[in-house]
């Protein structure tokens, strides 16, 4: 019986997870992985070379996000089929997690000729981070990553509040306060917690009804800035 050989692997990719805000958290791994591929996909070159200047390391940039064409995943296919080793970052925390990630590596893994190697590198995350403080049992939970902006926002709170298993969402500073109201109208009772700019300046962890929380944040409108993930758990 003739054998099937596995195909020859000829690049890996790399999925890099790097910090959601202070620059000390990324592994040494991570920090090896950046220093030794041809090149760096990332979503903003300017925000990935902040970290890459404060770790000393020089390597080629080119921008992969949400609105790139499919010229340019073809190009990086390209670089794979030629042997090129690459590694995929985001501007903060794990790719695939909310970005455009696990496009990529859909597409590479129907597209290239030959075998692909896609290897997790793993790190921050802001789902993992407000889990670990939140106080509550996160045995299960579910993720439902950012609301709409506006068709399906609706639909979108009805889910998190009708979820028996806790949620946890992302929000902007521009819908924030306007989303936590709608969370309020389907789920009055509803208990919260509330993670901004996580491991930055400006963190702090909040604990409360939304009611509670709403008024909070009403009171100190200074403190609706950064990036907001939000748990709710009952």
């Amino acid at each position: 019986m003739k054998k099937i050989l596995p195909a020859k692997i000829s690049s890996k990719l790399y999925i890099v997870a790097t910090p959601i805000g202070n620059l000390e958290d990324i592994t040494l791994r991570a920090l090896r992985t950046l220093k030794e591929v041809d090149l760096i996909l990332c979503e903003d070159t300017r925000v990935t070379k902040k970290l890459l200047d404060r770790y000393e390391i020089q390597r080629p940039l080119l921008s992969y996000h949400h609105h790139s064409k499919i010229s340019r995943v073809d190009k990086i296919t390209e670089h794979l089929e030629n042997g090129k080793d690459l590694a995929l970052v985001s501007d903060a925390g794990t790719p695939g997690i909310s970005d455009p990630g696990n496009l990529l590596i859909e597409h590479i893994a129907q597209n290239t000729k030959h075998k692909v190697e896609v290897i997790p590198i793993p790190g921050c995350s802001t789902t993992s981070a407000i889990a670990s403080v939140a106080g509550i049992s996160m045995d299960k939970f579910c993720f439902l990553g950012f609301p709409p902006h506006k068709k399906g926002r609706e639909t979108f709170f009805r889910e998190v509040a009708g979820s028996k298993h806790p949620v946890i969402y992302f929000d902007s500073v521009h819908r924030f306060l306007k989303n936590l109201e709608l969370l309020e109208k389907f789920k009055p009772d509803a208990k919260l917690v509330i993670g901004r700019e996580l491991t930055k300046m400006h963190e702090e962890v909040v604990r409360g009804s939304a009611s509670e929380i709403i008024e909070y944040y009403g009171n100190n409108g200074d403190k609706v800035k950064g990036e907001f993930v939000i748990i709710k758990h009952e």
